[in-house]
């Protein structure tokens, strides 16, 4: 499998604090990863770090054949459009439809022909089970359909990785179910999926790889 992410004794820091420390960590292609770890334990900054949204204080780190000690403000879109994306409180555009919210994307990653994206926006929603709410304001929606959309969102651009942080924290734990049947059938396609989670039934269901942060370590 092609080889996502090399970090080499990275250190990451947030606001002069040092959050990780010798971090070497490897992702392939398919991976199912799960970060588990307390709240502050580095989850989320490693996240943004492979994004380009917290820099490398020191080590060697590449992801997707970037070198992320010097990649170049140009250049981060190019990475992001390779990536999906899976925020906990969603992040959609509340004054808009589903689709509006996925042609928006769409546009702002190049996109120009307006029936190849009504189609594709069609095509990734079908894949989450939300093709008949294309019309509805992400409000008009219950948490788990708006983290579908968001799932959908994730999968517009056909990425090599989704990075999920925390997908399942504000849902039941019957939609949490269904979030990560989808998630993992996402892995299963051959897409990696590396996603912190607070629950530790969800590596026991869905079997996959296990990174422990703990005292500015990954184990």
């Amino acid at each position: 499998m092609s080889e996502l992410i090399r970090y080499t004794n990275v250190s990451i820091h947030q606001a002069d604090q040092i959050v990780l420390h010798d971090v070497n960590l490897t992702v392939t292609g398919g991976e199912m990863i799960y970060m588990l770890g307390k709240v502050g334990s580095g989850k989320s900054s490693l996240m943004k770090t492979i994004y380009g949204a917290l820099p490398i204080a020191s080590g060697e780190a590449r992801v997707l054949d970037y070198d992320m000690t010097k990649i170049s403000r140009r250049k981060l879109p190019y990475l992001r459009r390779r990536l999906g994306i899976i925020f906990q409180d969603y992040k959609l555009l509340t004054d808009r439809s589903v689709e509006e919210n996925l042609l928006f994307v769409l546009r702002a990653t190049g996109w120009k022909d307006k029936k190849l994206m009504a189609a594709h926006v069609h095509e990734v929603l079908e894949q989450v089970g939300m093709d008949t709410k294309a019309y509805k304001r992400p409000y008009e929606l219950s948490g788990g359909e708006q983290q579908r959309v968001v799932i959908a969102r994730a999968l517009l651009n056909s990425p090599e990785m989704i990075l999920a942080d925390e997908p399942t924290g504000n849902l039941d734990s019957e939609t949490g179910r269904e979030i990560m049947d989808l998630l993992y059938a996402i892995s299963q396609a051959g897409i990696t999926v590396l996603m912190s989670t607070h629950n530790l039934q969800w590596p026991e269901l869905y079997p996959g790889r296990k990174l422990v942060f703990e005292n500015g370590e990954i184990h």
